[in-house]
């Protein structure tokens, strides 16, 4: 099996994991834009390999091999996308597609090399955690904006990455990682809020709210 592909499932799965109760095959088709036949006969080879199990109605889910070899490659996508922003100056929008090549490529020296160089960092661009290079991860608890009273004054702590959309504009509302903010006003009907960033009050829908995670201040 071409390595790269198996990267592109073995993460996957992590990530969808991370939000989902189960990781289904449809789940994976979609995520990975492939047909649905195609990730089956592909999840009977890794589980072959065993670095993944399936069990009907229960989906599937990393071994712990599984599991340590996709943290490697996610380890190694955020550390090209911190490079990215910090030397190139990319915006964290459009960091994603390049750290995917990037992460395909790089040898363990290189991860070390980069790592060293970026001051051993603890997380991306977007607050993500970046994998150890043993392959663990600690993850941190934080708050959802969205769930946040009237009052709370907090720091921004992450932001979720899956929309190039909604990072350029929270960029354009002046959100970005460490940022203080505090919840003006939230509306019970529809979770809506007002947020004050730097003084000038900004709307966030829930939708966008919940995309910010938060710790307090």
């Amino acid at each position: 099996m071409p390595s790269e592909q198996v990267e592109n499932y073995l993460k996957a799965i992590y990530k969808l994991a991370e939000h989902e109760r189960r990781v289904t095959t449809s789940l994976l088709s979609e995520q990975l834009r492939v047909s649905s036949p195609s990730v089956t006969e592909m999840i009977k080879k890794l589980s072959d390999a065993g670095v993944v199990g399936y069990t009907p109605y229960k989906g599937v889910q990393l071994t712990a091999r599984g599991r340590k070899k996709a943290l490697r490659i996610v380890r190694r996508h955020r550390l090209w996308e911190l490079f990215l922003v910090e030397v190139l100056k990319y915006r964290w929008d459009e960091i994603d597609e390049e750290a995917e090549r990037l992460e395909h490529i790089t040898s363990d020296r290189l991860e070390e090399r980069l790592d060293a160089f970026l001051g051993y960092p603890k997380v991306d661009p977007h607050g993500d955690v970046i994998p150890t290079a043993a392959g663990s991860i600690d993850q941190p608890e934080y708050s959802l904006l969205a769930d946040c009273r009237p009052g709370t004054k907090a720091v921004v702590a992450r932001v979720s990455d899956t929309d190039s959309e909604v990072l350029q504009h929270l960029s354009r509302l002046g959100i970005k990682l460490k940022k203080q903010i505090v919840v003006r006003d939230r509306l019970a009907f529809d979770g809506s809020m007002t947020i004050a960033v730097d003084g000038k009050e900004q709307y966030l829908s829930r939708k966008l709210a919940s995309q910010i995670y938060i710790e307090h201040t």
